[in-house]
C-alpha cells in the first residue's frame, strides 16, 4: 500500500458543513459523453450503466466503475468530476445507476437500498464478460461505498477474478448508526427525504401493479426505512434490514486491494464504527480530521489541489503520488 496522503482544508471552509455543502456545488468539469447499457436483473428490473470510452482505449486498458450515493446518479457532481478526469487520463469509466436512478429512472420497479450489492455484482460480471482483459477498479461514494464493501466482503476470494481494486469514500458501514447520526442533522435528513418521497411517488404512479401510497412529509429516515424500504426488501423488522445492509461485518473478508477514506468530522457517517483490529493487509483505511461528507476541499496550488478527494482517488487508482 502507498504512503498515506495528508489533507489540509482550505482556510475559512474548515467546518464539516461548509465542506459538505460547498463540495456539492463547486464542481468543475463537463459531463463526458457516454453510451447507455442495460443490466437485466433476475427479478425483471434493469440497471443502466453509462459507459465513457476514451479514444484509443484498448481492451487490456484500465476500467474504473463508479457507484453513486443516496439520492445520487451518474449525474452527481462527484461522479461527473471523476469520470471527466479519468477520461482525460485515457481510462474507461462506467457509471452505474442504482435501481431507478439517473438514466435508469422508470426501468426498475424496486428501489435501490443499502443491500444492493448483488445488483452491482451482476453489473461487474457483465462488464467483465464483455472485456475480460480490462482490470477493474470500483469506486463507491457514501451509500455506494457501503454497497461495494459489502459486495467485496460477501464475495471474498471470488472477487479476485473480476475486481482488481475497491475504493470506498465515506461509507456508512453501520447503517442503523448512520441513520441515528443523520437524524441529529435535520437539514440533511430533510434533503434526503424530499428526494426519496419523490422516488416513491414516481414508482407508484408509473407501475400499475404498485398500489397508491403516500409518504408523509414529516416522516423521518428511520420511519421511512421501517415503513417502506425494509418490507419492500423482504424484511419484517427494520433492525434486521439494517444489520443485513451493513458492510462493517464483512470488511475483514475483502480479498482484493481496498482503500477506505473517512473524515472524523463527517456530519452523516461515523468513522469510528469500523473495527480496525484484524483488518487484512490488503485493506487500508485513511481517516482525516476534516473533510465533511464527500467534501475534502483543499488549498488550490497545494498538493492534492482544491478537490483533494479526487487527487487521492486518482492516486489509489494509479498507485502513485508524485
Amino acid at each position: 500500500m502507498s504512503e498515506q496522503p495528508v489533507f489540509k482544508p482550505i482556510p475559512f471552509w474548515t467546518g464539516c458543513h461548509a465542506q459538505t455543502i460547498a463540495a456539492s456545488f463547486l464542481s468543475f468539469g463537463s459531463n463526458p459523453s457516454s453510451l447507455k447499457r442495460f443490466v437485466y436483473l433476475s427479478d425483471g428490473d434493469k440497471l443502466v450503466m453509462e459507459i465513457t470510452t476514451p479514444k484509443g482505449w484498448r481492451e487490456e486498458d484500465k476500467t474504473v466503475v463508479l457507484v453513486h450515493g443516496l439520492c445520487g446518479s451518474h449525474r452527481s457532481t462527484y461522479i461527473v468530476r471523476m469520470a471527466s478526469k479519468l477520461y482525460k487520463d485515457g481510462v474507461r469509466t462506467i457509471r452505474i445507476n442504482l435501481r431507478g436512478c439517473g438514466s435508469g429512472r422508470g426501468h426498475a420497479k424496486k428501489m435501490y437500498h443499502s443491500e444492493s450489492s448483488e445488483d452491482v455484482w451482476e453489473a461487474i460480471k457483465e462488464i467483465k464478460r464483455d472485456t475480460p482483459r480490462s482490470p477493474i477498479t470500483i469506486i463507491g461514494y457514501s451509500l455506494g461505498g457501503n454497497i461495494i464493501l459489502k459486495m467485496g466482503g460477501e464475495r471474498g476470494d471470488e472477487a479476485k477474478g473480476l475486481i482488481d481494486k475497491i475504493i470506498s469514500v465515506n461509507p456508512p458501514i453501520h447503517v442503523e448508526s448512520t441513520i441515528e447520526h443523520l437524524s441529529k442533522n435535520t437539514f440533511y435528513e430533510r434533503y434526503f427525504m424530499t428526494a426519496l418521497r419523490d422516488d416513491v411517488a414516481f414508482l407508484h404512479e408509473n407501475f400499475d401493479d404498485l398500489p397508491p401510497i403516500r409518504i408523509p412529509t414529516e416522516m423521518t429516515l428511520l420511519e421511512f426505512n421501517e415503513f417502506y424500504v425494509a418490507p419492500q426488501s423482504g424484511y419484517d423488522d427494520v433492525h434486521e434490514y439494517y444489520n443485513a445492509c451493513s458492510s462493517c461485518w464483512l470488511v475483514h473478508n475483502i480479498a482484493v486491494p481496498c482503500h477506505i477514506l473517512f473524515a472524523r468530522d463527517d456530519p452523516i457517517v461515523d468513522c469510528n464504527l469500523l473495527n480496525h483490529s484484524g483488518l487484512p493487509d490488503n485493506v487500508e483505511v485513511l481517516i482525516t480530521e476534516n473533510g465533511g461528507h464527500l467534501g475534502y476541499l483543499g488549498v488550490p496550488g497545494k498538493k492534492g489541489g482544491f478537490h483533494w478527494m479526487d487527487s487521492v482517488l486518482l492516486q489509489w487508482v494509479f498507485e502513485d503520488w508524485e
